[in-house]
């Protein structure tokens, strides 16, 4: 099993930044999962946002691509979101997840945290 626990979120203003980190318990390792993080807000999909594989690149959805950076600490079970140049309709609740790679730019997401609200004024 994998635990996920995610902080950071708050309210920023328009053009603000934030960094979210999630902390990864449990089998990370031994499974060299993906880290990424999603985010949802009301009457809306699900939205991908990042997400770092064990080995390899990470990648962006096109809608935060040159805002938004995901990294990994694999040394420290963390993962991390630093979004820059935040927008009001970034405001959603973010969820940190992990999974299986599903391709060179997917991932499947079989574990969630409980997520972080950001909110962002504008």
């Amino acid at each position: 099993q994998v635990q996920l626990v995610e902080s950071g979120g708050g309210l920023v203003q328009d053009g603000g930044s934030l960094r979210l980190s999630c902390a990864a318990s449990g089998r990370t390792f031994d499974q060299h999962l993906t880290m990424g993080w999603l985010r949802e807000t009301p009457g809306k999909e699900t939205e991908f946002v990042a997400a770092v594989p064990w080995s390899g690149a990470s990648f962006v959805a096109d809608s935060v691509e040159g805002r938004f950076t995901i990294s990994r600490d694999s040394a420290k079970n963390t993962v991390y979101l630093q979004m820059n140049s935040l927008k009001p309709e970034d405001t959603a609740v973010y969820y940190c997840s992990a999974g299986r790679a599903a391709g060179p730019k997917g991932m499947m997401h079989d574990y969630w945290g409980q997520g972080t609200q950001v909110t962002v004024s504008s």
